[in-house]
């Protein structure tokens, strides 16, 4: 990987070296040889093509499949930034060099960058949905294995933001938690003993959960499955001593009026476990 690619990477808050092992491991499903490619091209021969939107939305992941032609050794242009609304027609990326190598990196690129992209413009139509209102769409950890920095990466590229990464950097007392521990206080008590200063959140499916945990001092709530009238009389209740977030059964169609209640966040799993993938074509000219 260059030096000029590695930084960008970097500059994007991901670890150019995993997304090098990636790439690797997705080019390494295909196989060692093209036999489509192999017989029809020389070696020698060479190509030049556009990676081209199809459909309005917002693009992630372009130096991740900048990274695929490059471990390959096309050349690569980006005409386009993460985050930037595109439509129709753009071009997203110009590329060249051998035609062998230009269609052995073609799939790959693409699936990562439709893939990454659909995050990043489904994450945009929720974050739309919202504005006006303090609440914010946020992430899960609902991802695929291995790629959730990079899901993770294209829901802030749309405008999201980032729950926990993993299991690591915040806890999150569910009601399994709260069933085997015997109440909220003791799950959330046992925590703060081991880590002080964690930042931990409490699942709470009742108001009388939620006053339990407020009560506790949790300054972080997930209101889960809750009416948006409970959402509302939640935040009545905490009176801006904790963070709440809405969880389960949202939609887009009722992302606003959720938002409204005066929640501070909306967990949306579909996020990233449901995005429809984002319409790009490689063309040749």
């Amino acid at each position: 990987m260059t030096p000029e690619l590695s930084q960008t990477l970097r500059a994007a808050g991901l670890d150019p070296q995993a997304v090098d092992n990636l790439v690797h491991a997705a080019l390494a499903e295909d196989g060692e040889v093209d036999v489509t490619s192999m017989p029809i091209f020389a070696p020698e021969e060479t190509s030049t093509g556009y990676l081209t939107a199809r459909d309005e939305g917002v693009v992630a992941g372009i130096p991740v499949a900048c990274a695929v032609f490059d471990a390959l050794d096309v050349a690569y242009t980006a005409r386009v930034d993460d985050g930037e609304r595109v439509h129709p027609g753009q071009v997203l990326i110009e590329v060249g060099g051998r035609t062998r190598a230009v269609l052995r990196a073609e799939r790959t690129a693409l699936n990562l960058l439709t893939h990454l992209s659909g995050i990043a413009t489904a994450t945009r139509m929720w974050a739309d949905a919202m504005s006006g209102t303090k609440a914010k769409v946020r992430d899960t950890r609902k991802t695929l294995p291995g790629l959730r920095a990079l899901q993770k990466y294209a829901v802030h590229c749309g405008g999201g933001v980032n729950h926990r990464m993993g299991l690591y950097d915040a806890a999150l007392i569910k009601d399994n938690h709260v069933a085997a521990a015997g109440s909220i206080a003791k799950a959330y008590e046992a925590i703060r003993a081991v880590y002080p200063s964690l930042h931990v959140q409490v699942e709470c499916d009742t108001l009388a959960q939620v006053e339990e945990a407020v009560a506790v001092g949790a300054t972080s709530i997930l209101l889960d499955n809750m009416t948006d009238a409970q959402m509302a009389e939640a935040v009545s209740l905490v009176k801006g001593r904790a963070e709440l977030e809405a969880s389960g059964g949202l939609t887009l169609e009722r992302a606003r009026d959720v938002a409204v209640t005066g929640v501070d966040y909306l967990a949306v799993g579909a996020l990233t476990h449901s995005a429809r993938v984002f319409d790009i074509g490689l063309d040749f000219t």
